[in-house]
């Protein structure tokens, strides 16, 4: 089968590798439809991971199924399922808590957790960014899609991993109606986040960014649009507030956060949030933190830590939540406001590429490029 292989450092190709098969009586096989491209993919493409050159990328993925092993009782060949980015066993203790980000079955360290497709140190599994994925336990873990599956691709699919983890920043950040709630980052997952708040109720949802086509999509459901280029950002959410901060924020960045200038700066994001949050205020931290990350240019981020303003996170006593997504926990009931037309996530694809162009689209994603906010591989496509 085709997949996008990671060769080091920036550098990817469409080529051959073993098809994905069947291995265990709980296994599904999907024929992949539709796959993208996320933002976390990128800390990888950028070698910021320890992952290993000959894998191949892909944890956002939707499909058709065309086998099922012997163990399988309610998935059917034929069907359009979606698959959460997150790989869970069902039955161990973290599943049975809803905490399927944390699967202790899965993860084949047994001193960590956590699992997923084409993905560092999160187990040895292929990834869907390929004409074929196995998914494991599949009862458990494949979510079936309705009839309009085939023609709304490009909703459905974000339901493996943006569209939940934005949700999960809000339920982290506890935003309930009424409340105001600030948003940093207009990458997929802070869309999804601005997405999930108005969901949820909120009466006034400011986003943080300086990229304008992202503001754009943010302003285009109704958020307020905050450029980091051109004003303070936290005195800009202190004027939305009358000065008392926003109830609640999300932080959908993660370790790479950068000034504008282009200098990364780790705590940037995390700082802004207790600056921007007010007193008793949550935050919901779902943008990737990492353990340890030699390509930082500062010395404690090389070792995972930051200079967090913990002195005033205390003193405000605010909270954080932070963690990757449980997808389970929310794929279903986001599913069916998609279906019911109540939620369409889509708004934020600009383009739908075939397989072989993925090399040309990961490096316009990680480059930020105008235009380009989110792609979705469509390994069937035909043509350039």
């Amino acid at each position: 089968m085709k997949a996008v292989v990671y060769e080091g450092p920036r550098q990817v190709s469409v080529k051959d590798v073993p098809d994905a098969r069947i291995e265990r009586p709980t296994d599904v096989l999907v024929r992949i439809t539709s796959a993208n491209i996320c933002g976390s993919d990128l800390h990888m493409y950028e070698g910021r991971t320890d992952f290993e050159p000959g894998r191949w990328f892909g944890h956002e993925n939707l499909g058709q199924v065309i086998e099922v092993g012997d163990g399988v009782d309610k998935v059917q060949v034929g069907e359009y399922v979606v698959l959460p980015f997150n790989i869970a066993c069902g039955h161990c203790k973290n599943c049975e808590q809803q905490l399927t980000n944390y699967c202790l079955t899965a993860q084949p360290k047994k001193e960590w957790a956590g699992a997923a497709y084409g993905f560092a140190d999160m187990g040895p599994y292929g990834g869907g960014q390929a004409e074929l994925l196995r998914v494991p336990w599949g009862d458990f873990n494949c979510l079936r899609l309705g009839e309009d599956a085939e023609q709304r691709q490009t909703d459905y699919v974000m339901l493996a991993d943006i569209f939940p983890t934005g949700y999960h920043a809000t339920e982290l950040a506890g935003v309930k109606p009424g409340d105001q709630t600030v948003i940093y980052g207009a990458g997929p997952v802070g869309l999804m986040a601005a997405l999930s708040a108005t969901i949820r109720g909120a009466s006034k949802v400011m986003v943080v960014d300086r990229h304008p086509d992202r503001l754009r999509l943010a302003e285009s459901i109704g958020a307020i649009a905050i450029d980091d280029s051109k004003v303070d950002p936290v005195q800009a959410v202190l004027d939305q507030t009358m000065g008392l901060g926003a109830d609640n924020g999300c932080e959908c960045v993660g370790y790479q956060a950068h000034e504008p200038d282009g200098q990364e700066q780790a705590n940037l994001t995390m700082n802004r949030l207790v600056a921007s949050v007010r007193f008793t205020g949550k935050i919901g931290n779902v943008g990737v933190f990492v353990p340890q990350d030699p390509g930082a240019s500062d010395e404690l981020a090389k070792q995972g830590k930051l200079a967090f303003d913990y002195g005033m996170f205390w003193f405000k006593g605010q909270h954080i939540g932070s963690g990757q997504a449980p997808v389970k926990k929310y794929n279903r009931q986001l599913r069916d406001l998609i279906a019911a037309g109540k939620a369409e996530p889509s708004f934020i694809v600009s383009h739908e590429l075939p397989l072989e162009r993925a090399p040309e689209a990961y490096e316009h994603f990680d480059k930020r490029d105008e235009g380009w906010t989110k792609v979705v591989l469509h390994p069937a496509m035909a043509g350039s």
